[in-house]
């Protein structure tokens, strides 16, 4: 409010002109946020993980988060890993098919697709659930980021289209397992 309209108006003009982009990284120092959410799994090349990748990815891009990829399966290399993404900034995580260690303080959805036998190649109606089961779990990341401070674990399964699977819980519309940070 106290910078006059037309300083304002030259200001936008000459960033135009420059190409002037914000430099995210220095935004970063002074907001204290990173805007990084990771997905990890075991296996990023199965197509039903690409899928809620894919969706994870859609999500936060249109919410000005940037997705970082992690292929890990090994338990024993935790202690170094939860290290790891804090050091690099990383808000919350998307776990997809694989268990985090319990002393792990970001906020977690998990993706357990392990129960899951898919048809292969998926069918579009597949893919698109996958997609937005992937979404659903970015939300609830995120959800978790912005406006709760205490991080939380939660396991996102929505309605499964059942003619898909060979599913014990076909009818099962949603599980959540919410534990709180002591």
């Amino acid at each position: 409010m106290a910078i006059p309209q037309r300083t304002k108006e030259r200001v936008f003009r000459a960033a135009g002109e420059l190409n002037y982009r914000p430099n995210l990284w220095a935004r970063s120092l002074r907001t204290k946020r990173t805007r990084l959410v990771a997905a990890i799994t075991p296996d990023i090349g199965r197509p039903a993980v690409a899928r809620v990748v894919a969706g994870v990815q859609s999500l936060l891009h249109r919410r000005g988060y940037l997705l970082a990829l992690g292929a890990f399966d090994c338990a024993s290399e935790w202690n170094t890993i939860s290290v790891q993404l804090r050091q690099r900034g990383i808000e919350g995580i998307v776990a997809i098919d694989a268990v985090l260690p319990q002393e792990l303080d970001l906020p977690v959805a998990s993706v357990d697709l392990e129960y899951m036998t898919l048809l292969e190649p998926l069918a579009d109606e597949m893919q698109t659930w996958l997609s937005d089961w992937g979404a659903t779990a970015a939300e609830t990341v995120l959800r978790q980021i912005e406006k709760d401070t205490t991080p939380r674990r939660m396991k996102v399964a929505p309605k499964r289209p059942s003619a898909y699977f060979d599913l014990p819980n076909a009818g099962t519309a949603a599980e959540v397992d919410v534990r709180e940070r002591a």
